[in-house]
């Protein structure tokens, strides 16, 4: 699908939902900003040069070139409405309301985060984006102008993450910044790229259903309801303390609630009670509690070990947030760098000078607990600083030897045996995200992998280390990987084994790796290939790779990548519900409607499914705190994941 020349700067065209493509469309009919553009195509907007220098202009709204707005309606005054429906009469959810219903019935409904929150130079940004047109395009419903419900939710220095190729020689972390604003209405999160030095909007990208991580004062907000809340302070027998909420800024959902069906802003502050959580399920669209769920924890063996502080959170951002690294190794080139959110990226990797992935990234972990409620959280993983990810990195990219583990009974794949006769095959670049608590309930420690070998195979995965927040928890990391099978990878397509031989995706689609599932006699269930037939086999894991996997039980999505569109090559906000047990966990809205990918530039989705196991001998993605020799030791029990690609000049069946 692809929008008309004059809105082509919207990557919104492979987001839209059938519910909201009229009001969209509507607005997208409603007319162009006749305005000077950057040399990008965007309207360049000037800001009052006293803006650069006076810090007490950093929240000044009145200004030309604004539409004038109705005045406000039932459909703009959701706060109003909603802050009525709480029973607190607090001072904090008043003032906002006010706050949001002076917003709706000014020229630019857009609630601004509060000067106290942000720098001189953020509110410049603040300042730039809102008054730039196609930032703002979708704060109105339709040619009515109807306001709608819109919020600023961050505003902080650009990485180089953030920034696609065009845009990333003209900006450093001093001169352009990220800011992120959501509407309530849609569901969307509109991101733009700011130059603070010139005054200009360098880029603007619409993501429809995805919310942004949230601010301060909203996790505040969190917090507040769910300590007031009766139903919280009932089940626990006693009123609990701000400071005892745990998890309160991570994304939730609870299924049969407006948080899932509707697509509302939910976050879960979390109360642990012995060997019990007590989820308290805030909708902040409604303002509200809306659930409250236990989960068991788990026995704890012991309190977790202490170990010297050693996150270095400022060496890190310097050495891998700021900056890309490149790594030549075993015939392998690349360059890798932390993110803001999506993980440990790799980028530009070749393989003996040809071309393998242009990049590839983790851009969420999906986490549901109970099959039947439906609730849990979206965790983000990234830098240590200028990120609000969920799970930070504990130092930075680590790289591992890879060797053939000759012990008997030992998987025909490598690993990092040191096992006297193992010959090194490869490398494996490896970074480690740990939450402050872990392995303690209701903290979480991740890992992402990429294995390269020197016969040019490479897996892409990582693993989950626990414990979480509950014994039922079913983990889906969302993976995004740009490949090139051959050439350029503009002319790639996918097929899948079936029926004893290879049937190519002619269109945009997912498949679900089950008991069903038909592999080659070589265990390969997708083929990616270029124009002349060369290309990759994708192994998925059966927990045949000697890691301790009991098998990925993943989705695969494939995509048509539109160069002139953000789809995710930037970093991403959350996308997909945390808790969906189904193939909707994101990836299946870049394919509305369906497009053709035969011959095209593929962007593959892989998404596992990793259920939790607390018995004692069996744990799986899980970790504890138990006495050894005397001393408390941290373990964890990982649950390994990633599909293995083959080159097709490996393989004997790779035209089959």
């Amino acid at each position: 699908m692809t929008l008309s020349d004059d809105t082509n700067w919207l990557s919104l065209s492979t987001h839209l939902q059938l519910f909201c493509i009229p009001i969209l469309i509507a607005g997208l009919l409603s007319g162009c900003v006749n305005e000077a553009t950057t040399d990008m195509g965007i309207p360049k907007v000037v800001v009052d040069p006293s803006l650069l220098t006076d810090s007490s202009a950093q929240t000044t709204m009145n200004g030309p070139g604004r539409l004038a707005a109705p005045p406000s309606t039932g459909n703009g005054g959701k706060a109003a409405s909603a802050s009525a429906e709480l029973s607190l009469a607090d001072h904090s959810l008043t003032k906002r309301a006010g706050r949001f219903q002076d917003a709706l019935s000014r020229n630019q409904p857009i609630l601004l985060l509060e000067p106290t929150s942000l720098t001189a130079t953020e509110a410049i940004a603040q300042e730039v984006a809102v008054r730039n047109p196609q930032f703002s395009r979708f704060v109105y419903q339709g040619r009515e102008a109807i306001p709608l419900h819109n919020e600023i939710m961050g505003v902080r220095p650009a990485l180089p993450s953030d920034l696609d190729q065009e845009i990333l020689s003209q900006c450093t972390p001093e001169r352009c910044y990220r800011v992120e604003m959501y509407n309530y209405a849609y569901n969307l999160t509109t991101v733009a790229l700011v130059d603070v030095v010139e005054a200009v909007v360098l880029n603007v990208s619409p993501f429809l259903n995805t919310q942004p991580d949230i601010p301060q004062h909203l996790i505040d907000l969190a917090i507040e309801i769910a300590i007031n809340a009766p139903e919280v302070i009932e089940e626990l027998g006693f009123q609990p303390e701000e400071s005892e909420a745990t998890m309160p800024n991570i994304k939730t959902a609870l299924n049969s609630t407006r948080c899932e069906r509707s697509r509302h802003l939910c976050v879960a502050p979390t109360f642990l009670v012995e060997d019990r959580a007590l989820w308290a399920i805030v909708d902040l669209t409604d303002e509200r509690l809306v659930g409250v769920r236990w989960t068991d924890l788990g026995t704890n063996s012991t309190e977790p070990a202490i170990t010297e502080e050693s996150l270095q959170n400022e060496v890190v951002s310097t050495l891998f947030c700021e900056q890309s690294t490149e790594l030549t190794q075993d015939g392998w080139q690349m360059e890798y760098m932390l993110t803001s959110s999506d993980g440990l990226r790799i980028s530009n990797v070749r393989f003996n000078g040809k071309q393998v992935m242009a990049n590839a990234k983790l851009v969420d972990w999906h986490v549901s607990y109970s099959q039947s409620d439906g609730f849990g959280y979206s965790d983000a993983v990234g830098c240590p600083i200028f990120s609000s990810a969920a799970v930070i990195a504990y130092n930075g990219p680590q790289i591992i030897e890879l060797l053939t583990d000759v012990s008997e009974g030992a998987s025909e794949y490598a690993s990092e045996d040191t096992s006297e006769g193992g010959e090194i095959v490869g490398f494996a670049l490896v970074q480690d995200f740990v939450g402050d608590g872990w392995p303690m309930p209701c903290h979480y420690r991740y890992e992402q992998r990429y294995e390269f070998y020197r016969d040019g195979r490479f897996r892409i995965g990582g693993a989950n280390h626990g414990r979480g927040c509950g014994t039922d928890g079913v983990y889906r990391p969302v993976l995004r990987i740009d490949i090139t099978a051959e050439g350029n990878g503009r002319a790639d397509s996918i097929a899948e084994w079936q029926n004893g031989g290879w049937s190519t995706w002619e269109t945009e689609q997912w498949a679900l790796q089950n008991e069903q599932t038909l592999y080659t006699p070589d265990g390969y269930q997708y083929r990616i290939t270029g124009e002349t037939g060369l290309g990759y086999l994708v192994e998925p894991s059966n927990g045949q790779f000697g890691d301790g996997s009991r098998g990925d039980n993943a989705y695969l999505y494939a995509t048509r990548r539109h160069p002139d569109q953000d789809e995710g090559e930037a970093d991403l906000v959350t996308i997909g519900s945390c808790c969906n047990t189904d193939h909707e966990q994101g990836p299946e809205q870049f394919m509305q409607p369906a497009e053709p990918i035969a011959s095209t530039d593929l962007i593959l989705w892989y998404v596992a499914q990793l259920p939790n196991d607390d018995t004692l001998g069996q744990e799986y993605c899980w970790a504890d705190a138990i006495i050894e020799a005397g001393k408390t030791v941290n373990r964890s029990y990982p649950c390994y994941f990633g599909p293995m690609f083959t080159p097709i000049t490996l393989s004997s069946d790779s035209k089959s």
